[in-house]
């Protein structure tokens, strides 16, 4: 005779999958959490010194630099995208040209040719040789998406959080009627047995 798992033990098991599954984004959200909370602790240690942006005015032999050779650069980088019209804007303080091209954007300071690169999560700052000389990661932006996405990127959308965020809501219920469902039962055998109990008593005294 085939025997039919009970309610309770439906509930263990879809209790104990469920928190498998979600708890590497359960413990994704609450690490990003709390850094997105504060953050000010834990930024100093993620990022390397900030680099002193005066030492540009210190390169030899400056070169005015405009919107074309801007452009000129940023399709030297990116040879597969079309770069954007090239704006002058203020950055760090500094007069700067910037054009955007896919999910880059180049800044190239407008005094000595230095250039900012940037994307969504990361800083990168050249001398006009093309040599590196800082880097950054964008902490925040990598942990919000993960907080909200679930995933670095938007190109799953918010399913990955729907996702979890809708099994997280099971694992609490399932774990709620499995700590309630035995109590329940208990204090129905309780009563069942002070009912049995006094029927007796009731017997005897008759």
């Amino acid at each position: 005779m085939t025997s039919f798992p009970t309610l309770e033990r439906t509930l263990k098991t879809l209790h104990g999958w469920l928190g498998v599954i979600v708890l590497p984004w359960v413990v994704a959200i609450g690490l990003t959490g709390l850094y997105l909370n504060h953050w000010q602790w834990v930024d100093g240690f993620l990022n390397p010194p900030v680099y002193d942006e005066a030492q540009f005015d210190t390169w030899p032999q400056p070169q005015q630099q405009d919107a074309q050779t801007t452009r000129s650069l940023a399709r030297q980088m990116w040879a597969d995208e079309i770069p954007g019209s090239v704006k002058h804007v203020t950055y760090h303080g500094r007069r700067a040209w910037q054009v955007s091209a896919g999910g880059h954007r180049l800044i190239m300071d407008a005094a000595t040719g230095h250039y900012w690169v940037k994307t969504r999560f990361t800083r990168k700052t050249y001398n006009p040789d093309g040599a590196l000389l800082h880097s950054k990661v964008y902490w925040g932006s990598i942990f919000k998406s993960v907080h909200e996405r679930g995933w670095v990127n938007g190109r799953l959308g918010t399913w990955l959080a729907d996702i979890t965020a809708f099994a997280m809501v099971i694992f609490g219920l399932s774990g709620l009627f499995i700590f309630t469902l035995p109590r329940l039962r208990r204090r129905k055998n309780r009563i069942a047995r002070r009912r049995v109990e006094t029927e007796a008593r009731e017997i005897r005294l008759q």
